[in-house]
């Protein structure tokens, strides 16, 4: 969900119109407008360059303990989806036991299903020989209701920009200032949303019924906003993104920040042998 740019929605903390005076105000114009501008030409910019490589790091509480989440890897939305190949180390208290703690592994984005490669040590016992786990989107959307409906939608509609696009729609926004990252300056904005108001605007295809089944999911996890900030560097080009949010009921506190660079990066995606790939609902029982 990461890389898919999901974000979850929350309330706003910068005010009435969430503009800044540091900056990005035009002639004529208030300092939101200025703002606004500014972001609606960064995203235009950002969805043409149709790939990018991206890296990151996601640390979230669970009940079992922090979890951490190392990514790097390449993404494509040339054909509005996400595409893309991300290798994934996981790490915190709640790997501990795993068989995953702390190894690599692939996961791989295709157009209408996600693979994750399990390693050896799976093929050779729960896998029966096979190496990746496949979750069918169409199959996620109908076995885990409305958060694999969400899922789906925002695997196949989903793009760096759609962020940078989320904080014009809602308008709570606000200018920081200019910072350096990873060397470049880039300008920083920033805006805090409600979590039930965000997964209504970027979801595309969700039928009525199952946002508001998400929206219940979703306060039941006890997040109420979402702060998003993004960096805009000189070309106009999305270059870094934090979502953090937390919980009220003291877990599943979230703090996700992932870089893009190299945009228009060459990215070829292949499924997996069907051979050695096992479908989810084999290792749940057909459960969700």
């Amino acid at each position: 969900m990461l890389m898919a740019g999901l974000t979850a929605c929350g309330g706003s903390d910068s005010g009435g119109d969430g503009g800044s005076d540091n900056g990005g105000q035009k002639a004529g114009g208030s300092p939101i407008q200025g703002t606004l501008a500014a972001l609606r030409k960064a995203s235009t910019t950002t969805e043409k360059q149709q790939s990018a490589k991206v890296d990151g790091v996601q640390k979230q509480t669970t009940p079992q303990g922090e979890m951490n989440s190392d990514l790097k890897g390449v993404m494509d939305w040339s054909e509005g989806g996400v595409t893309g190949d991300i290798e994934v180390t996981q790490s915190g208290s709640a790997t501990k036991g795993s068989p995953m703690g702390n190894k690599p592994m692939t996961v791989r984005y295709a157009k209408d299903a996600m693979y994750v490669n399990m390693g050896d040590d799976f093929a050779s016992t729960a896998g029966k020989g096979k190496h990746w786990i496949k979750y069918d989107y169409d199959v996620l959307a109908e076995k885990a209701g409305a958060s694999g409906a969400f899922m789906k939608d925002q695997l196949q509609n989903n793009n760096p920009a759609r962020s940078v696009q989320l904080l014009v729609a809602s308008k709570q926004v606000k200018q920081v200032g200019s910072e350096q990252v990873r060397g470049k300056k880039a300008t920083h904005y920033s805006g805090t949303l409600k979590v039930s108001e965000l997964a209504e605007m970027q979801s595309k295809d969700l039928s009525e019924k199952d946002l508001q089944q998400l929206q219940q999911q979703l306060e039941q996890t006890g997040m109420t906003t979402e702060k998003i900030d993004l960096w805009i560097d000189d070309q106009n080009l999305l270059v870094k993104k934090r979502e953090t949010a937390k919980s009220t009921k003291g877990q599943g506190d979230l703090d996700s920040t992932v870089y893009y660079s190299d945009y228009g990066t060459e990215v070829d995606v292949q499924d997996p042998s069907a051979d050695d790939a096992v479908d989810f609902t084999e290792l749940t029982g057909g459960q969700s």
